[in-house]
């Protein structure tokens, strides 16, 4: 499962025999989340350095020095000069060979000493002194702009546009992204960042360059995870849409946004997949199901709402939500919703102020050997007038294969209301449905 609930675990997944929605979907606690808040912090393992314990040498005690294995020394006066013993004079004298073979010792090590360092003065004054990185004079600094299709580039052009959002509700908060898509406050972000403030909340926006304004919701769309704010501002600087249908595998991304409050981060990757089924949360008509961008650009709890684009610097989708199987962050698997699919949406929410879903009429769950088994089918609904019936099993829409009952929602969601469609049955029969349309209810 993937979870796009800023503050929870994975949600349940559909109930059986909801439109649309697997029978017999599970949930799985170990699945993705959403990239709008974090896991609770843990610390990590401390290590405890010490030095070796110490062992006094024999004789001596832990701490301290032990007795001498000599007796105490006793100090006396000098024998008088003029009647030295046969003993006081061998001990005068002894000290003096002793002290003669010192100062040899100390003149032959001195010489030696000696020698040596006129040896190392005269070899280092004939060598050349080593290179120093310090000694060096500073590069000159960067001019020009950033090279045409570079990752500097991509993030030189999206930067300004990119917003952290800040969202206050009843008894909850969220933080997340969004991006501008015209120059009088429009802002395009995900359903999950900002559905916190739907009932008397409030959203605060951050511009790059420093500059906050109050925001509200115009609309917002559960089952796409796709939401429109609207800032409290002007002459913003908007992003420039790409198109999602043309993705290769294998091409290069950016993802911009504020994962952790890190406002204005930028990680790059590749397109991992394409048209990956992802269940975010949700129930019936109002689960999200994405037909995803799949990245290893690395996102994050907070990169929610935030763009992926691509090396033209135009937007090819929004980030929402990540594989996380511990309680970590970022492990290389993201997903994002494609922008076309969002930009009708944004459409239908800006023009209308709620958005359409696209459907069939008819619930949908696993078949036993693959593919999507139809369920119950609404009187007067585009599946009946297709002549779609119960027990049929969906294997392919269009050229597309259907995996199961999450593949063919995800499919169906991403086109418009009022394609035709062909559906090939696992009898290799073909039905051509014409989609139809209904305004997404937000609770």
């Amino acid at each position: 499962m993937t979870e796009n609930d800023p503050s929870a675990q994975d949600r349940p997944t559909p109930a059986p025999g909801t439109p649309e929605q697997p029978d017999s979907a599970h949930s799985d606690p170990s699945g993705p989340r959403d990239a709008a808040t974090g896991p609770t912090d843990a610390g990590g393992p401390s290590h405890d350095f010490q030095y070796p314990p110490h062992t006094p040498p024999p004789g001596n005690t832990a701490g301290g020095y032990g007795s001498s294995p000599y007796g105490q020394a006793h100090y006396g006066v000098y024998p008088q000069a003029d009647s030295p013993t046969r003993r006081q004079q061998t001990a005068m004298v002894m000290p003096r060979k002793l002290v003669a073979g010192v100062a040899l010792l100390a003149l032959l090590v001195g010489g030696a000493a000696g020698a040596a360092g006129g040896y190392l003065a005269a070899d280092n004054a004939a060598a050349p002194p080593a290179p120093n990185a310090l000694d060096q004079p500073l590069p000159a600094k960067q001019t020009g702009n950033p090279p045409e299709g570079s990752i500097e580039a991509v993030a030189a052009k999206l930067e300004p546009s990119v917003v952290q959002l800040q969202v206050q509700g009843l008894g909850s908060a969220n933080e997340g992204s969004g991006f501008v898509i015209s120059e009088d406050g429009y802002i395009l972000t995900n359903n999950h960042v900002v559905e916190a403030a739907a009932r008397g909340g409030r959203i605060t926006v951050s511009f790059r360059n420093g500059d906050r304004a109050e925001a509200e919701i115009v609309g917002r769309d559960p089952t796409t995870d796709i939401a429109v704010v609207r800032a409290d501002a002007d002459g913003l600087t908007t992003v420039e849409l790409g198109r999602s249908d043309d993705l290769r595998v294998g091409e290069s991304v950016v993802a911009v946004g504020s994962p952790y409050e890190l406002a204005g981060t930028v990680t790059a990757g590749i397109v991992s997949s394409l048209n990956r089924p992802v269940t975010a949360g949700g129930q019936g008509d109002q689960a999200t199901v994405m037909d995803a961008i799949q990245t290893d650009a690395a996102i994050n709890p907070g990169n929610s709402g935030g763009p992926l684009a691509n090396m033209q610097g135009q937007v090819i989708g929004i980030n929402s939500a990540i594989y996380s199987p511990s309680q970590g962050g970022n492990v290389g698997i993201g997903f994002a919703i494609p922008i076309d699919q969002a930009r009708r949406t944004a459409d239908e929410i800006i023009e209308n102020g709620q958005a359409t879903q696209t459907f069939i009429g008819a619930t949908v769950g696993d078949a036993p050997r693959g593919g999507a088994r139809i369920g119950d089918v609404q009187a007067g609904s585009p599946a009946e007038k297709a002549g779609l019936k119960s027990n049929d099993v969906i294997v392919k829409m269009g050229e597309r294969r259907i995996d199961d009952a999450n593949t063919l929602v995800a499919a169906i969601r991403t086109r418009a209301p009022g394609e035709k469609v062909t559906f090939t049955l696992a009898d290799d029969s073909k039905v051509e449905v014409t989609l139809g349309g209904q305004p997404v209810p937000v609770n």
